[in-house]
């Protein structure tokens, strides 16, 4: 154990001797004074690690005491301690940051857990985590091997995000590496997984098959507007599911979370997956239905600009009456809007907005050197995340939908990959240029590296000509061209990528948010 200073002030220290000596037994250093000028000035000297302060002092009081070291030591953990249990005293020790609040008489125990929760918190919490991860690693290595159903890899992507995120907090760069190596082995067998079943997804006769990005309006959104419910959809394109659970605690004190999980169609990139959501049809549906709302990779212009009207197609072949309002807030400008003029949106059965901030983000690392170092691996993609939520105007947004009492989802339409392993692939001019599937119809590639669909039709997509074939990464992969080849597996080594397969990419979040009661 480190060397801990520890200052208790209290005007009958003498009566704390035992206490005292029972720390000092424990291997902690203890300083004492017995008013607050003293210590004050103690801490003007010297630092400490923690530091009691007893509130009832003549003289300065102990709430005094504590702006002013708070002053000189902001970050140092202060632990009141009073006689009163008065909800004004409380209310202004909490206020000014203490750390722990104890009631007199204390016992050396009750001083002993303080200081472990304050001093070796991190080392403990990283301790236990550590442990019971590697309690819980032959398990869900064995869940991995035998996984065999969509629901199955769910339960084991939340497992792997949930340890993620933990041993991320904790700091335990050792037992996170042997779950990134734990997390690539699922993503190996996940590819298998849908390598063997994604296209028996689309058989009628197949029952066993989860909710893709075509199904969501008919079989989640349209029966909450038939309950009566006002509804708006929120979608934060490129949302994965760790980025979501950043984000969680903040938006459990406005709501009643219920969280699901979905499947998005391949290509995982919003041309496809978002149109797909809108028009509730594969995009091979989408091309023969509706010829001038699609557009293919080889033409040219904005692949999403027909969400609004392959939502208003998608109502009126249920034959529904919805009234409905569509956004995409692109800036601040457009999110202020929103927020000003809720009551005119809510007037409506269902409220659409699309947040474009994620995508832009994931597409501004690959390009700007400043953003790839923010951003450098996933937790630091979820911190950005996190940050980028607590001054939105969607979390704006949020509170003003919570005192409403709307019932919101908030979805994606694909996570990203941190890709790292380049995969040569030989294909024409023609060819797609995404870095995790390409379409083409002269494709040179090794059918172990990647997932091929060589008759799009299977799959419900659209093919440019007759010979056309879509191929989809894997795990971390990412698809380059032999000509100068190092250069750009240079350049996008290390980047987030969507399109091809991975549970990051196609195991996306459905969240309903329902009003507090």
């Amino acid at each position: 154990m480190q060397n801990i200073h520890l200052l208790w002030v209290d005007d009958e220290i003498d009566l704390l001797r035992p206490h005292i000596i029972f720390l000092e037994q424990k291997g902690y250093t203890v300083f004492t004074a017995t008013n607050a000028e003293d210590a004050i000035e103690m801490v003007k000297n010297q630092s400490f690690n923690i530091i009691f302060l007893d509130e009832n002092m003549p003289g300065i009081s102990g709430l005094e005491a504590l702006k002013e070291i708070k002053k000189l030591s902001e970050h140092t953990p202060v632990i009141m301690i009073t006689k009163s249990e008065e909800e004004n005293i409380m209310d202004q020790a909490i206020g000014s940051k203490i750390a722990d609040y104890l009631i007199k008489p204390v016992n050396p125990k009750q001083i002993l857990l303080s200081i472990k929760k304050n001093i070796d918190h991190s080392h403990l919490v990283e301790t236990t985590t550590s442990a019971t991860y590697q309690s819980e690693f032959g398990k869900l290595s064995l869940e991995i091997n035998q996984a065999n159903s969509y629901k199955e890899w769910e339960d084991i992507y939340k497992k792997l995000v949930y340890w993620e995120i933990e041993l991320s907090e904790s700091n335990n760069n050792e037992m996170l590496e042997i779950l990134n190596h734990q997390k690539s082995e699922a993503n190996a067998g996940f590819a298998k997984f849908i390598k063997k079943n994604y296209l028996d997804w689309f058989s009628d006769d197949n029952e066993d098959k989860p909710i893709m990005s075509p199904n969501l309006f008919k079989k989640k959104i349209f029966p909450l507007i038939d309950k009566g419910d006002k509804v708006c959809l929120i979608l934060i394109d490129n949302l994965r599911f760790d980025q979501w659970k950043t984000i969680y605690p903040k938006i459990n004190t406005l709501f009643d979370i219920q969280e699901e999980l979905y499947y998005s169609i391949l290509p995982t990139a919003t041309q496809y997956s978002r149109n797909a959501i809108f028009s509730g049809l594969m995009p091979l549906e989408i091309q023969k239905l509706h010829p001038d709302l699609w557009k293919n990779d080889d033409d040219e212009g904005g692949k999403n600009l027909f969400e609004e009207e392959l939502l208003k197609k998608q109502i009126e072949r249920y034959a529904r009456k919805d009234s409905f309002k569509y956004e995409k807030i692109m800036h601040s400008k457009s999110g202020k809007k929103i927020i000003n003029n809720i009551d005119q949106f809510l007037n409506n059965d269902l409220t659409v907005l699309v947040y474009n901030f994620i995508d832009t983000l994931s597409h501004a690392r690959t390009e700007m050197d400043m953003i790839k170092e923010l951003a450098a691996d996933e937790a630091a993609y979820r911190s950005l995340t996190s940050g980028w939520f607590d001054h939105s105007d969607l979390y704006e947004l949020l509170k003003k939908l919570a005192e409403k009492k709307v019932k919101v989802i908030i979805t994606t339409d694909h996570g990203t990959i941190r890709v790292n392993n380049p995969i040569k692939v030989i294909g024409d001019k023609n060819t797609s240029t995404n870095l995790r599937y390409k379409l083409g119809r002269n494709l040179n590639y090794n059918k172990k590296e990647v997932f091929a669909i060589e008759k799009p039709f299977d799959a419900h997509l659209p093919k440019i000509n007759m010979t056309s074939t879509f191929i989809f990464a894997q795990n971390s992969d990412y698809l380059v061209y032999p000509n100068n080849y190092n250069h750009f597996a240079n350049y996008y080594k290390n980047t987030f990528q969507h399109g091809g397969v991975s549970m990051e990419e196609m195991i996306i979040p459905f969240i309903y948010l329902l009003p507090n009661n």
